[in-house]
Parts: C-alpha cells; sequence; structure tokens
C-alpha cells in the first residue's frame, strides 16, 4: 500500500515513450551520458592538480630543506 508497483512504472514508461518519442528519449540519454563523463573528468582532472600541487609543496619544502642545512654545515 501506498508504494509504486512494477505495472505502475511500465504504465508511467509507456507514457513517457508515447509523450517523448524513442529518438527524443535517446538524445536525451546520450546527452545525460556525456555530461556525466565531463563531470568525471572533471573531478579527476581537479584531483589530479590537487596531487600536483601537494607533490610540488613538498619537494619546495625539502629544498628549503636542504638549502638550510647546507648553510648550517657552512657555519660550522
Amino acid at each position: 500500500m501506498g508504494g509504486i508497483s512494477i505495472w505502475q512504472l511500465v504504465i508511467i514508461a509507456v507514457i513517457v515513450v508515447l509523450l517523448f518519442g524513442t529518438k527524443k528519449l535517446r538524445n536525451l540519454g546520450t546527452d545525460l551520458g556525456s555530461a556525466v563523463k565531463g563531470f568525471k573528468k572533471a573531478v579527476t582532472d581537479e584531483e589530479k592538480a590537487e596531487q600536483k600541487k601537494d607533490v610540488l609543496a613538498d619537494n619546495s619544502n625539502t629544498e628549503t630543506n636542504v638549502e638550510a642545512e647546507v648553510k648550517e654545515k657552512d657555519k660550522a
């Protein structure tokens, strides 16, 4: 009671196909798939940029520490 049965979903699907047609629904699916693919690519590109930024920051800290150690050794 109160839930949507499989038959109700089938009737809704048939009505949607009749209203929009299969070609329009196919185009909608293609567009939606492209949008999701683009979103995933943007997220992974952003993660890669963050990782690269972290690596560069770590390298610069290491170089700074090495330079500081060299200066201390020169003083001694």
